[in-house]
């Protein structure tokens, strides 16, 4: 398990329709209205309506959602996000992660 896991996870809509929270279709309505959808279900914590990036939603730990909690991977790793299986060259802070191990 990457420790980028406890990271806030950014995700567009492509992302969304290869995890399988959207469907391709989708993509004719507002934003806003998956959104407010995904939200409601609890798999969204943030969407920002400039720029389109939704949040994953995150658990009291900051855990992504799709961290099992108790195996400590990832139940979605075969679909997981662009930000994800790029990190750390995308996200909310590129070419930067926060748990890399410093150089001794």
């Amino acid at each position: 398990m990457g420790t980028c896991c406890s990271l806030p996870v950014e995700v567009r809509f492509s992302d969304l329709v290869r995890i399988g929270l959207a469907d391709p279709f989708e993509a004719e309505e507002p934003a806003k209205k998956l959104a407010k959808r995904l939200m409601k279900q609890g798999v969204v914590g943030h969407f920002n309506h400039k720029t389109e990036v939704y949040m994953l939603s995150r658990f009291s730990n900051d855990d992504c959602i799709y961290l099992n909690q108790k195996t400590r991977l990832c139940d979605i790793y075969q679909n997981r996000p662009d930000t994800c299986r790029n990190h750390p060259t995308v996200g909310p802070k590129p070419g930067h992660c926060a748990y890399k191990p410093k150089a001794r």
